[in-house]
């Protein structure tokens, strides 16, 4: 079988939208723009807000339920935040991966922040914390040949289970529960 790029093309025009709105200095950004249009949260793919934090799926996600915590703040570094902020992101997180594990049934995360352009810091500006769901086996050609991801489910539709599970559990920043 042969794998060579120059047999194969994988479209995912979707990418396209991330690339050409990738911090260019030139735009305002994305996090504080959601924070500050609550009527718009399900077009955001907000799933909901805390007192100093709030989490969302992420419009261009690794695997399906891929989501982001970020701060209402803008700030890129750690040390900037009071100590009730970062407490409230690592609550908010607890309350995610339980959401996740019941919605999606994730086995797994991966859960990281990256600080700095250098470290992968998509929006080195707006601190926020990734929590990418992973399953016994979920590594296949796509990414590693292909570097392309397989997400398959509408992102409104992951968000409503999300939104379902959440309601279900005993979370601490849901404001549901």
């Amino acid at each position: 079988m042969n794998f060579s790029r120059d047999n194969t093309n994988i479209w995912a025009p979707w990418r396209m939208e991330y690339i050409e709105t990738i911090d260019t200095g030139e735009t305002d950004c994305f996090l504080c723009d959601y924070i500050a249009t609550p009527e718009r949260d399900e077009e955001n793919l907000l799933l909901w807000r805390g007192k100093t934090t709030y989490c969302l799926l992420n419009r261009f996600p690794y695997t399906g339920g891929h989501c982001l915590i970020a701060p209402y703040d803008h700030l890129g570094d750690l040390p900037d935040f009071a100590p009730e902020v970062i407490s409230e992101m690592m609550a908010m997180t607890q309350d995610l991966e339980q959401s996740l594990r019941v919605a999606i049934g994730a086995e797994g995360f991966n859960i990281g922040i990256n600080l700095g352009r250098c470290a992968g810091a998509g929006l080195p500006g707006h601190l926020h914390t990734h929590i990418v769901p992973r399953w016994s086996g979920d590594t296949n050609f796509m990414s590693t040949l292909g570097d392309a991801r397989v997400v398959p489910e509408f992102l409104l539709t992951t968000r409503r289970k999300i939104l379902a599970a959440a309601a279900t559990l005993d979370l601490s920043t849901f404001p549901g529960a």
